[in-house]
């Protein structure tokens, strides 16, 4: 019975009717990564989140690596980081099984990676058409956005900033306190 009811909550809570209480722009259903299993980004809220759009085969690739560092440092404290594969700047794998490759298997990404998608413009997907407008859209791959727990503030960072910068860690750690 214990384990009939611990389910029907997890359940519940997975629920599209759990996110009802979302009202703000992370209430969005996306598909993950070289999967078909997608992510309601509602289910961080109270999270604060780093958004980054990525490329597979930029200059700036090798953070990657850094990203995964600041994920396993940073997720028992509550930050989310999901990455973004974006061919808006010509550097993005044509097959999604390629940029899952480099994601997972060169650099050992364990955090949240979305399906590719446009970042920038038009049809830019709904959680960069939102940062555009409030934080400005990215000018190249591996911007990375911090998002605040409340979603009321979004701190944006350019390619040339290391996710391990005092800049980015000093934000990162007054999100999380």
């Amino acid at each position: 019975m214990i384990k009939q009811t611990i389910f029907a909550v997890a359940i519940a809570l997975a629920s599209p009717l759990s996110f009802a209480n979302c009202d703000d722009f992370t209430n969005v259903e996306l598909r993950k990564l070289r999967s078909k299993d997608t992510v309601n980004l509602c289910q961080f809220k109270d999270k604060p989140l780093l958004l980054v759009n990525t490329a597979s085969n930029c200059g700036f690739t090798g953070q990657f690596e850094d990203l995964e560092k600041l994920h396993q440092k940073y997720k028992d404290k509550g930050l989310v980081v999901i990455g973004f594969p974006s061919d808006d700047f010509f550097q993005e794998e044509n097959d999604e099984a390629d940029t899952a490759k480099v994601c997972f298997i060169n650099y050992g990404v364990t955090f949240t990676m979305m399906a590719t998608s446009d970042v920038r413009g038009d049809d830019a997907n709904p959680i960069f058409k939102h940062l555009g407008e409030q934080a400005g859209s990215p000018k190249w791959n591996f911007y990375k956005y911090l998002v605040s727990a409340d979603r009321k503030e979004i701190q944006r960072f350019g390619s040339r900033t290391k996710p391990l910068s005092e800049e980015v860690i000093t934000a990162i750690e007054k999100e999380i306190r």
